[in-house]
């Protein structure tokens, strides 16, 4: 155990410090606000991250210094606040009497018909425009994906965006004013404690590092891990499950680190997507517009890769490409490691190659070799904040002569788990790599796949859409017909 621990959960709401000592582990944000504090502003529209009607803000203290992003608060439990501020619209303000300038903005661009969105809607801007005062309409839209609204209209919500700073200036904010005075309250938090709420087995635990939360799972190997909570969320607020006792390790500093060497990126099993995001579409550009695609910017900011992965869901949108890449997985179980091939880790629906008290720790993702092709395509109903009915990845490398020297193929929605199309690999490999081969290999997915239909698509959608995505790969990596052009009004 750690050398200290303590019975409270410690944050700042707004300006005041708040200490915890009795929160259940499946206490949501939302509830605690709405409930406990009277704080109304934020709203539950969809309960499940979906909406954004619930936005606030997290500021948390990281290798860049105090860092400020919008959240899901009906998904974010009570127990992973330890030590990091939380701002709610009722902390908005102007100059004097008037409204914050994001406020103003929308109030004069009539960004609010029946208003239940708008709190939400006025934080995600929030946070970016602290981040961007003068935001390109890319940033904007990518800003407000998880932000749903059925009555104003976007384009209103778009031209108040536009205008905030013609308000006021993001630097004479006074989240940007307190900043010096915040980030020191926060590092008085952090007195490397353990923390333990309740007692038996109603009891949450924030571990104080990783070798603590090592020691912890070990000895309480049932516990349920809350990283993001992103899907754990849902298991709360939709299926209405106990996870009781729960660990939370998203702001484990051990977890959250982005490194390369060798040309391999080891990526920690806390690094959020929005971490992620920077080094992977840098060094793996087809990995950006992917992430891009996860969610909305709140759960990005919470949802994490090695949490991705260690879900072992077929639908998981990070396993497919990162098993195409040749990717590798290091798991813990005290001070033993052990690091198998991120393909082996899903065993069947349900079920991955973790023992109890074993955790994920990192994944290892090589970057593709000079020469090599790679890319990945998402099949979603709508384009952004949705959930995959089908994903593949393709990673080609050509012989000189033109043959296939490999390749290597993963879906997702395909099968129970995250899976290789290792008979359609063979078909191609050791071929020229021509429409005529890949046609021919496409015969090849029925021994691959038996996709089955459930709401998101039908079995014959998923096995055709699988085949046009090898196409549009030979497609794209040839140039032998027109590219594939996708708009935003396009599933894939």
């Amino acid at each position: 155990m750690a050398d200290k621990t303590r019975n409270q959960i410690r944050f700042i709401l707004n300006g005041a410090d708040v200490a915890l000592t009795d929160i259940a582990p499946d206490a949501t944000l939302l509830d605690w606000l709405r409930l406990n504090r009277s704080l109304r502003g934020t709203k539950e529209g969809c309960a499940e991250g979906d909406c954004g009607a619930c936005t606030v803000l997290v500021g948390k203290l990281s290798v860049e210094g105090l860092v400020y992003e919008s959240v899901n608060a009906c998904i974010r439990f009570m127990g992973s606040l330890d030590g990091t501020h939380v701002v709610t619209v009722e902390h908005l303000r102007g100059n004097g009497e008037r409204l914050h300038p994001v406020q103003q903005a929308m109030v004069d661009f009539h960004g609010s018909q029946c208003g239940f969105c708008t709190p939400g809607f006025v934080m995600s801007l929030y946070a970016l425009w602290m981040k961007t005062s003068n935001p390109s309409d890319a940033a904007i839209e990518k800003a407000l994906q998880g932000n749903l609204c059925r009555c104003t209209g976007y384009e209103a919500i778009m031209r108040a965006a536009r205008a905030i700073s013609s308000y006021g200036k993001a630097a004479k904010d006074p989240l940007a004013v307190e900043r010096k005075d915040i980030t020191a309250r926060l590092g008085a938090l952090r007195d490397g404690a353990r923390v333990e709420v309740g007692s038996g087995k109603e009891r949450l635990i924030v571990p104080a590092d990783v070798d603590d939360f090592a020691r912890a799972l070990e000895k309480e190997p049932g516990a349920t891990i809350v990283a993001g909570s992103t899907d754990v969320g849902l298991w709360v607020t939709k299926h209405m499950r106990d996870i009781s006792p729960a660990i939370f390790i998203g702001g484990l500093d051990g977890l959250r680190t982005i490194s390369e060497a060798d040309g391999v990126i080891t990526v920690g099993a806390g690094v959020t997507y929005s971490e992620a995001f920077a080094t992977l579409s840098r060094r793996i550009p087809a990995l950006g517009p992917l992430v891009d695609r996860i969610g909305g910017e709140q759960v990005r900011n919470m949802g994490t890769i090695g949490g991705n992965i260690a879900n072992g869901s077929p639908i998981g949108d990070t396993p497919p490409p990162l098993i195409a890449l040749g990717a590798r997985l290091t798991l813990r179980k005290g001070n033993a490691r052990r690091t198998i091939p991120l393909e082996t880790f899903f065993i069947a629906y349900g079920k991955q190659d973790r023992q109890p008290g074993e955790f994920v720790e990192a994944v290892h993702v090589p970057v593709p070799a000079e020469g090599t092709k790679f890319a990945v395509y998402k099949v979603t109903k709508r384009r952004d904040e949705d959930i995959t009915a089908t994903l593949g990845a393709f990673y080609l490398t050509e012989a000189k002569d033109g043959t296939v020297a490999d390749i290597r193929i993963a879906y997702g929605g395909m099968a129970p788990t995250p899976k290789r199309a290792t008979a359609v690999e063979t078909a191609l490999i050791g071929k020229v790599w021509s429409e005529a081969t890949v046609e021919a290999a496409m015969a090849e997915y029925a021994s691959d796949f038996t996709p089955i239909t459930d709401m998101r698509a039908t079995a014959e959608y998923r096995g055709l859409a699988a085949k046009n995505l090898l196409l549009r790969f030979y497609v794209e990596t040839t140039g032998t017909r027109a590219p594939f052009q996708v708009t935003r009004n396009e599933a894939a």
